[in-house]
């Protein structure tokens, strides 16, 4: 797209604020793209965990009978809280984005042992070397896992001490999220934890980021030209207004012979430079996400857009063979706008319709 004036600059700087946007959409879109396959990946762990008896040979336990080991994690470390303390009681929570764990001790509490971590689908249970300790599901009262550190602690009826785990930091997310699903099947709540689930990966889909508008050359202001940009600029305006108030106490009074003859139409031959027209405002109202654009388009609801600007394609992303469209304006799933909305299929290979694009 060329503007009138077939100046460089403008393209220079479409260019650099293209490639800025493309960087800032790739960041924001690969830590989105994390979260949802952790968050999917999790769901089909809480389908097909089951456990088996097979999984704990080798390990010093005796299972009972029908007892499987659901997971087993190296490196942990049994921990005691030396005061007395009340924890919350047991619930099947699902951390919406846990944050980072480090690797300590919070206050009050000691390591006494350390060895295996074993879950299975009746108790926990921590293989040290200076022996075993369980903690049957049936029997816990309370279960506190630490926001900011591996430490998981666990109250039981038959026990007074609280006590608990330290593991891994790699390990304590998969770990807590196991001894989650185990306690929810211990009480015939598994159900519980799926729909937990389901609810965050479908709030986590409509966060998903938006690819950015492209820049075009007709939107570059002067202010991009000049060294120094726009705080420049704001510096020259700000002389345009003390230069002339100087010049008027200083300068001596014109008289009227001078300052007809100065206003005077300029002569044969001469002409005036023409003045350059304003270029099209972008419309500045609520427009819901949508890139700003001179068609007044939103996603705010409103009227149907059937034919479209013959412009639309370059403010917004559209797709492929996008006027042989025989629908109205819509934007699909992957950010680019189609012209195929109350069609069949619409935004076929597109991930489907997100939005009707409105005016």
């Amino acid at each position: 797209m060329t503007d009138s004036t077939g100046s460089t600059w403008r393209y220079t700087w479409a260019r650099q604020q293209n490639e800025r946007r493309r960087r800032a959409y790739r960041t924001v879109e690969r830590a989105w793209r994390r979260r949802d396959d952790e968050l999917r990946r999790l769901r089909a762990l809480a389908v097909g965990l089951q456990g088996t008896a097979a999984a704990g040979v080798g390990l010093p336990l005796a299972l009972g009978p029908g007892e499987a080991v659901l997971r087993a994690v190296p490196g942990a470390q049994l921990v005691e809280v030396r005061h007395t303390t009340v924890l919350p009681a047991p619930d099947l929570v699902v951390e919406a984005e846990p944050g980072p764990l480090r690797h300590r001790l919070p206050d009050g509490v000691r390591i006494t042992d350390a060895g295996i971590a074993v879950v299975t689908n009746r108790r926990l249970v921590l293989l040290g070397g200076r022996g075993r300790r369980d903690w049957a599901y049936g029997r816990m009262t309370g279960l506190l896992h630490d926001p900011a550190a591996p430490v998981t602690l666990i109250q039981v009826l038959d026990r007074r001490q609280t006590s608990g785990v330290l593991l891994p930091p790699g390990a304590a997310a998969e770990f807590r999220f196991v001894l989650t699903l185990a306690f929810a099947d211990a009480i015939e709540q598994r159900p519980a934890v799926l729909a937990q689930l389901d609810e965050l990966i479908a709030l986590h889909a409509e966060s998903a980021p938006f690819r950015p508008a492209i820049a075009t050359p007709a939107q570059a202001r002067i202010s991009a030209r000049v060294p120094g940009g726009r705080r420049t600029v704001a510096v020259a305006a700000a002389l345009t207004l003390v230069v002339p108030a100087v010049l008027v106490e200083s300068d001596p009074p014109v008289t009227p012979e001078v300052a007809s003859a100065a206003t005077a139409a300029p002569g044969p031959g001469v002409t005036r430079p023409p003045q350059p027209s304003p270029s099209p405002s972008v419309v500045r109202e609520r427009r819901c996400g949508a890139p700003a654009n001179p068609m007044g388009y939103d996603y705010c609801g409103g009227e149907r857009v059937r034919e479209p600007d013959h412009r639309i394609c370059d403010w917004f992303d559209c797709v492929p063979q996008f006027w042989a469209g025989r629908g109205y304006l819509v934007l699909c799933r992957d950010g680019a706008v189609s012209l195929t909305g109350g069609q069949p299929k619409p935004c076929a290979g597109h991930d489907g319709v997100r939005r009707t694009v409105d005016r």
